[in-house]
């Protein structure tokens, strides 16, 4: 019974001594990652690579202390690394959605078609770019949800930027009554367009009457603004326009036309 005490004291040993180094290990990563963090975040760094990098040291320290923990225990790295390599045909199809996400995030980062506080769409989803991770980029929805959207198929998939342009075209149709005098519909379209203080005066703003339908001619409105007073005008226009058509007595077909707007 001794004998096999002093056998397994090694063994014991090194276990908790292992145990020891990874949970002290984690804690230390987890403090210097938030050291780093806050560092970063207050460095002169593109916003785009900070969650990248702190993201990036983060996985490469607890890699490394894995490695650290692994040899405490007595198992040869040179072996285990040997092993690995081996193995790296399946390991690679095992986490072949992983390092397609890390890849995906490298091309993110190089490519550069959105950065931190973008306003984008992709993948069927429409918000603001929080952070850039290794495996994930954080998207915010105007409803204030958090869509974790993995780099790879981010990667892969048709981007709309809402805000590489200063500028923006809102696009609203609206429709009156085949009975209505037509030239002064154009005219009071374009008064509500001059009087709003958002709207740009070039490129000079559109409005004609476009179209013949079943219970309505419809007339559209085009105007360019900033893009972060897209959704303000959009909102002005209607509401002013459906005020306006009343105070003229023009008529509004019921059910009134569906309003056409540049998807968002």
């Amino acid at each position: 019974m001794e004998n096999l005490f002093i056998l397994t004291l090694p063994i014991i040993k090194s276990i908790a001594l292992a145990l020891v180094t990874l949970v002290v290990g984690l804690a230390i990563i987890k403090r210097f990652s938030k050291f780093l963090e806050n560092r970063v975040k207050k460095s002169h760094i593109d916003n785009t690579l900070k969650p990248f990098i702190s993201s990036v040291v983060s996985t490469i320290l607890k890699v490394l202390l894995g490695i650290s923990v692994v040899k405490i225990l007595g198992i040869d790295t040179t072996s285990f690394v040997a092993v690995l390599a081996s193995a790296g045909l399946a390991i690679g199809l095992a986490f072949q959605g992983t390092l397609s996400n890390f890849a995906g995030g490298v091309l993110l980062l190089t490519l550069r078609p959105f950065r931190v506080g973008d306003f984008i769409e992709a993948n069927g989803y429409t918000g603001t770019v929080e952070s850039i991770q290794v495996l994930y980029t954080n998207i915010i929805t105007v409803d204030n949800k958090v869509v974790f959207v993995p780099n790879g198929s981010l990667s892969n998939a048709s981007i709309i930027n809402y805000s590489v342009k200063d500028t923006r075209r809102v696009d609203l149709k609206f429709g009156v009554g085949y009975d209505t005098d037509t030239n002064r519909v154009q005219e009071v379209l374009k008064e509500i367009v001059a009087e709003h203080a958002l709207v740009l005066k070039d490129p000079e703003p559109f409005v004609r009457m476009s179209e013949h339908g079943d219970s309505a001619i419809v007339f559209t409105v085009r105007v360019w603004v900033k893009s972060s007073d897209y959704w303000t005008v959009h909102f002005d226009l209607i509401e002013n326009v459906k005020n306006r058509f009343f105070e003229e007595n023009i008529s509004i077909p019921f059910p009134q036309m569906d309003v056409h707007l540049n998807k968002e």
